[in-house]
């Protein structure tokens, strides 16, 4: 009867949420979608996080002593340490090589310009399009997955989708490169976005040993051979970028928390806090040596961020208005950046990017002529202005001796006692550019017209740049353009509070923190990272009022850019929440778009490599029949699973006759049954086998999950979506509603002591509940260890 049911429309393995769009694009550079495989399936594949309790695992669970539990533990700790050295070692070699670069291009244009302005303007294009360009030709040539920031890639991952050459090394070198490559050569683009996947490469190749291709691996470390290890490293590896990025490792644990992964226990959170905290010490040991000089240019500017613990001090409450102004504005320009960056992006897709890699470098080699040309032209149209007095005292030299670059730059200035304000901010580092905007005791530094001027054009430039073949992220170019606006409302507020003590800083930082609340819709993480980057706790409160209203004004217009990302490139995530509509839906209804297909307990080979050739399911449930004649449903294969049994052979047998499992010797480990890591593993076109071969049996039952979830026929969708996600499971069994009850688990089965046995007051409670309810029939399952296993582990 079970099956029958079955064989009239479950679909086991792919609830109809999960689905992933069909596309001819066969780029994989992560703008378009996902290239399909070569079994012709979808181009991505998801991840098998649940635990399959098969005999092989029971056997080796067995065999497990205390010993080797705490081996395992402490590898998993060591593993975190290592991450957290490989990630804050690759944010150092970025932050120096991209400083140095910018340096060096500065200090060279200053000094050609002090001739000529042309000569200047064309060495300083000159060595962006070098810069870029070796960037987009590293990206298209030899890592196309490392295109874009990487994050919605991440994300989809923890999510548990697996898109392929995400977590490569050739990845890795690519989206390190390559970032230093885009943002050394002046993109509208930043580098803390691709830090997040740097991390999470790291983190998975450590997980596997390193690389297999490229030789550069070792056995003893491939202990984590499951999605769910797996998953874990990546998460600290993602932690582990944000606090590379921003210094901020309370701000990176809670990244991964709100934005980047979907299932979180407590475990994992003490392993993040660690791989957080070892990426702080790092880069705060690679500050102290670089305060030698041995850096060269800009040499711990790349770690010191933007400091404004001597700002504002307090704030008034007439102020509150003006800032929740500023978080409107940064709900609105958010909202407005996701919906252009998807036009141009899908632009891209439709109609450029399917033209080759040369059409991928062109197009990033104009772009960055453009942006050369603007930053450098824009600033000789604007007449220099004189130092303010105030400055002097403050202490803030102004202009700037020539040559250099900072605060008060001195750019086409007819005087020395002059600066140019659209080129302070046009005419530096990121870095540089925000630390001016966010600069306190600066008043009246920056006119209305060069603010506006230099918001429209980078806001420009920031949604074109998006999108194209280089590593890209967000961050910096979101704080560039919020603390714009948020200095030039300040401007307004200071001459309008005539007698208030306001900085425009604070302003500039609140705007910051709107555009990013407007377009990321992160709110906790985003508050944290914007008060450790800028050391101002006193800030703390209104941070987070502009964030909760940008986050508002901006989630009535779109979604947050990472998941407007992720849907266009094709990855299926499961957001947090269901949809509307699946309130009136049950869990029949989601499951009947494909007929499921059964395999019996003892299947002939032939039978097996048929049902793998002509689909695409990537679970089947086994079905066997009692003594009575009843079919029952005894458990769940993986497609991935059959695949190892047919290429091993070993299990093969002559007799169509099931045998004992428990009687039999097992001669499979679990971990042979393990994916390659971001890879499709084996298709059944690799197999061989023999004319003998396919007339053999297999006995699936030893290699089955005899306990894959399974939920009522009429639960509802939404029930179902929020176990489906909150558990990351793959596959869920949808059947009729049992007939009979034989056994009820509450919480007191579950809290079971090491010895086996419960607590008084455990004890007590049960002793009352019998009493008064002595004359019900319904009896408690113990709970087995295998349960206490995947909860506690």
């Amino acid at each position: 009867m079970l099956s029958n049911h079955l064989q009239n429309g479950i679909e086991s393995d792919n609830l109809i949420w999960s689905r992933v769009p069909e596309s001819d694009d066969t780029s994989t550079d992560g703008v378009g979608l996902l290239n399909s495989r070569r079994d012709g399936g979808g181009g991505v594949d998801s991840l098998d996080y649940e635990v399959i309790e098969n005999y092989a695992y029971r056997e080796e669970l067995a065999h497990r002593g205390k010993l080797y539990v705490g081996y395992y533990v402490a590898v998993k700790w060591f593993f975190s340490l290592l991450i957290g050295i490989g990630t804050g070692l690759a944010a150092v070699f970025i932050n120096l090589s991209v400083e140095n670069f910018a340096g060096w291009k500065f200090a060279l244009t200053f000094a050609i310009i002090q001739k000529s302005y042309f000569a200047g303007f064309i060495v300083y294009l000159l060595i962006n399009l070098v810069l870029v360009f070796s960037s987009a030709y590293i990206i298209t040539q030899f890592a196309p997955a490392a295109a874009g920031s990487g994050i919605p890639e991440i994300k989809g991952y923890l999510n548990g989708i697996d898109i392929p050459g995400t977590l490569l090394f050739r990845t890795l070198i690519g989206k390190i490169f390559g970032s230093i490559g885009s943002v050394g050569g002046g993109l509208a683009l930043g580098k803390e976005g691709p830090l997040v996947h740097t991390g999470a490469c790291i983190a998975s190749l450590l997980g596997q040993g390193g690389s297999t291709k490229y030789h550069l691996n070792s056995r003893w470390p491939q202990l984590f051979k499951s999605d769910r290890d797996r998953r874990d490293l990546v998460t600290c590896g993602c932690a582990a970028g944000v606090a590379a990025a921003f210094r901020a490792p309370v701000g990176g644990v809670l990244f991964a928390l709100e934005e980047v992964t979907s299932w979180w226990r407590s475990q994992l959170m003490w392993r993040v806090f660690f791989t957080s905290a070892i990426v702080a010490v790092v880069v705060r040991t690679a500050m102290g040596w670089c305060k030698s000089g041995i850096c060269g240019h800009f040499g711990g500017g790349g770690f010191i961020i933007w400091d404004v613990s001597d700002g504002q001090d307090d704030y008034y409450f007439k102020e509150l208005l003006p800032m929740a102004v500023i978080g409107v504005i940064g709900g609105l320009l958010g909202a407005l950046f996701n919906q252009l960056t998807l036009y141009m992006t899908s632009w891209r897709r439709n109609s450029l990017h399917k033209r080759g890699n040369r059409v991928k470098i062109i197009e990033a080699c104009i772009i960055s002529c453009i942006t050369s040309a603007i930053s450098f032209g824009l600033p000789l149209l604007r007449k220099c202005s004189p130092c303010p007095e105030s400055v002097a005292e403050s202490g803030i030299e102004c202009p700037r001796p020539p040559g250099m670059y900072g605060n008060y730059v001195n750019f086409y200035c007819k005087t020395d006692n002059e600066y140019n304000d659209l080129a302070t901010i046009f005419f530096n580092t990121q870095d540089d550019a925000i630390r001016n905007l966010f600069s306190a005791k600066t008043m009246r530094e920056f006119s209305a017209q060069s603010l506006l001027t230099f918001l429209a054009m980078f806001y420009t430039l920031a949604v074109v740049t998006f999108g194209t073949a280089v590593p890209a992220g967000q961050f910096v170019p979101g704080i560039m353009i919020g603390s714009t606006y948020g200095r030039l409302v300040g401007m307004f507020v200071v001459r309008f509070y005539k007698k208030l003590n306001i900085e425009e800083g604070t302003y500039a930082l609140l705007g910051a923190a709107s555009f990013l609340g407007g377009s990321m819709r992160m709110t906790v993480s985003l508050c944290v990272i914007m008060v450790e980057i800028t050391n101002n706790l006193k800030l703390l409160p209104l941070i987070m009022l502009v964030l909760l209203i940008s986050k508002a004004v901006g989630d009535a217009f779109n979604e947050g850019l990472y998941e407007v990302q992720a849907r266009l490139k094709g990855i299926p995530l499961l957001e947090s929440r269901p949809k509307y509509h699946m309130r009136q839906m049950v869990a029949k209804e989601a499951c009947q778009s494909q007929k499921v297909i059964s395999l019996p307990r003892v299947i002939r080979v032939a039978d097996v490599a048929s049902i793998l050739g002509s689909n695409k399911h990537n679970g089947f449930p086994v079905i066997d029949h009692t003594r009575s004649g009843e079919t029952l449903v005894i458990g769940l294969v993986l497609r991935s699973h059959l695949l190892v049994l047919l290429q091993s052979k070993v299990d093969f047998q002559h007799s169509p006759l099931p045998c004992d499992p428990s009687a039999r010797n097992i001669r499979h480990s679990f971990s042979e049954f393990a994916k390659p890591v971001s890879s499709k593993g084996l298709c059944i076109e690799d197999i061989h086998l023999t004319s003998d071969d396919l007339e053999m049996y297999i006995d699936l039952a030893p290699f089955l999950n005899p306990s894959p979830y399974v939920v009522p026929e009429d639960m509802s969708l939404t029930k179902v979506y929020n176990l489906f996600r909150q558990l990351g499971l793959r596959h869920l069994f949808v059947v009729p509603r049992p007939s009979r009850v034989i056994g009820l688990i509450t919480r007191k089965d579950l809290l079971i002591e090491e010895n086996g046995e419960s607590s008084a007051v455990e004890v007590q409670q049960s002793t009352s509940v019998r009493g008064r309810y002595s004359e019900t029939t319904t009896t408690r399952m113990d709970a087995t260890r295998p349960l206490l296993d995947d909860l506690l582990g």
